[in-house]
């Protein structure tokens, strides 16, 4: 089982700030389709991935007991 961590919109889209998801062995890449797909969340390319709180790229692979973040762009001034 893995935690997923959402931030912002993405916490509402999901309607949750965290998910648990029942796989292991999954690279970045798939988890954010397993997300999009499953949870109707909607991820930019621009959403930032970390794993147990170091950035990921997208082909990284998510253990079981993992926590990943999705971080999305942020803007301001």
């Amino acid at each position: 089982m893995i935690t997923v961590l959402l931030f912002s919109h993405l916490q509402e889209e999901a309607g949750a700030h965290q998910l648990q998801i029942d796989v292991q062995n999954l690279a970045v890449s798939e988890l954010k389709e397993l997300v999009t797909k499953d949870y109707n969340v909607s991820l930019s390319q621009h959403t930032m991935v970390a794993i147990n709180e170091e950035y990921a790229n997208e082909d990284d692979i998510i253990q079981d007991g993992d926590v990943v973040a999705l971080i999305p762009p942020v803007s301001g001034g």
